[in-house]
């Protein structure tokens, strides 16, 4: 069976929760919509930096669109960073570092899928 789109983003989305926890970042949340503006993958804590991270995940299941880095284009950046000033709103935050994080997952049929975290991916 094959999965939907819906589904294979979810297993991306787990994939980098997983690689962003084994490099002991703090999971805040996932999948945080501000109205109809967008929605943040996940929002993590870097262990080392104390900085929030805003994490935006690409799945791709080849390359016949370029790599899945390809797909944060200027449009894309400018909604993410929307999103995150909404979320620092909406939750009162205040005095925070922030940064935007992009976690590329590849999957290759069978064979492991190929994952790049790309730390302060954007500004």
């Amino acid at each position: 069976m094959t999965k939907t789109s819906k589904e294979f983003g979810k297993e991306g989305e787990d994939l980098a929760e997983k690689l962003l926890r084994s490099k002991n970042f703090k999971i805040i949340e996932r999948n945080y919509r501000f109205g109809r503006t967008g929605e943040l993958d996940i929002i993590a804590e870097d262990p080392d930096t104390k900085q929030m991270v805003f994490v935006e995940v690409k799945s791709r299941k080849n390359l016949e669109f370029g790599d899945p880095i390809l797909a944060i284009t200027k449009n894309k950046m400018a909604q993410l960073k929307k999103v995150a000033n909404a979320y620092i709103y909406d939750k009162e935050i205040r005095e925070v570092d922030c940064r935007f994080d992009v976690v590329t997952v590849l999957f290759r049929g069978k064979i492991k899928p190929e994952i790049k975290h790309y730390v302060n991916a954007f500004y």
